[in-house]
């Protein structure tokens, strides 16, 4: 049996610059994150650790930056713990390549003798871990975007140096639409092809998991989410692969490492009375490691006057981030309806009936902007004042 962790999109060094005050502390948590990584390992007494590409978020790091990445892979060698990282699109493999600059096999007191840090490259596609049982394979570039596909023409089926291989690449699976200019594109064929018995990516920041013939792929996703969409990041991949009578499997469990939470939460807000109840209800969530994504749903009553954008920046220093989305509507008039003769009664009628059409016509959002006129033609029509 062996044991393997595997971690991709550290992005180690990333400057967030439209984070203003906020870009330090991320990084530090993003470091935290591939720190826990570690910890993880050494606590699951795992074999190998593979990194599957953007451990830098750029070529351009500190000195201090790869020391302490390197410190933490000393921690690894010590445990005789095996890690083997591939270039993604971010530190990819150029002439200003990081790990051109720097020796990080050296810096973490792993030796020409042993295999204990292993950085792949155009010139070593892949590594043969004799203690391990295992070839790790993971072609890459010397320029971000490929020329070719990093699978093209692999197939281990006949490879006889290990009882078991794995892939390791910095790629994206084709998605009509979002993966149409990636820089590095592999597809379900093409991994079926190679007969790994696990491939593991890095790119997209979401863990995620599949099978492409006989392979087992995954993306272990960011370790630590840096954006509010990334709901399924802050996780580490822990692989089992193993052989028995039967055959071999392969088994991926998710642990989390990093130290932000999402949460989602829909409102009625026929249950809200005003704007500061609001507030109040959704700062009992408070929590500085929480993003919270609340949602506003249901028919608005016309006196319930709510800002988002308001009700988001009093709840910023409760959050880590809050995102705060209105997706209710006012509803339509109830009860009679004043006569066609009076400005309301034809107001009245004439809107719900353009809103009837649009709706009809599956035409949603100009129609929901024609429930907001109704909303607000009724209140100035009742003589309430109303703000826009």
């Amino acid at each position: 049996m062996l044991r393997i962790l595997h971690t991709a999109d550290v992005h180690l060094g990333a400057r967030h610059a439209d984070l203003g005050e906020q870009a330090k502390a991320l990084r530090e948590r993003q470091f935290a994150a591939f720190q826990a990584s570690v910890e993880l390992a050494l606590a699951e007494k795992v074999d190998i650790v593979l990194v599957a590409g953007d451990l830098f978020d750029s070529n351009a790091q500190p000195r201090r930056s790869v020391e302490r990445v390197a410190a933490q892979l000393k921690r690894l060698g010590e445990a005789k713990i095996r890690a083997v990282i591939v270039p993604g699109t971010h530190d990819v493999y150029d002439r200003a390549s990081i790990y051109r600059a720097y020796d990080l096999a050296a810096m973490a007191g792993s030796g020409t003798e042993d295999d204990l840090v292993t950085v792949l490259t155009p010139d070593r596609p892949d590594v043969h871990l004799a203690a391990c049982d295992i070839v790790v394979h993971g072609r890459c570039f010397a320029t971000k975007r490929a020329p070719h596909s990093p699978l093209k023409d692999l197939d281990v089926a006949s490879d006889e140096r290990a009882t078991w291989h794995v892939g390791l690449l910095h790629a994206a699976l084709p998605i009509r639409g979002r993966t149409d200019d990636d820089d590095v594109v592999v597809t379900n064929e093409e991994i079926a092809a190679t007969h790994l018995d696990y491939l593991a990516l890095g790119h997209w920041h979401s863990s995620q998991q599949g099978k492409a013939g006989s392979v087992t792929w995954a993306y272990a996703g960011a370790p630590e989410p840096v954006a509010v969409d990334q709901d399924r990041a802050g996780k580490v991949l822990l692989v089992t692969l193993d052989e028995t009578a039967r055959g071999k499997t392969v088994s991926v469990e998710e642990r989390i490492v990093g130290r932000t939470r999402f949460e989602k939460v829909e409102l009625d807000v026929a249950t809200v009375a005003d704007q500061p109840a609001l507030v109040e209800q959704l700062r009992r969530k408070a929590d500085p490691d929480l993003v919270l994504d609340a949602r506003l749903i249901g028919i608005r009553p016309d006196d319930l006057d709510l800002h988002v954008d308001e009700v988001e920046t009093e709840l910023r220093p409760s959050f880590y981030k809050v995102r705060v989305r209105d997706a209710s509507m006012p509803g339509l008039s109830e009860g009679p309806l004043a006569s066609p003769e009076t400005i309301a009664g034809a107001f009245i009628r004439d809107v719900e009936g353009r809103i009837a059409e649009l709706e009809g016509s599956g035409s949603t959002a100009e129609a929901a902007e024609l429930r907001d006129v109704l909303r607000l033609g009724r209140l100035l029509l009742a003589g309430h004042e109303v703000s826009l």
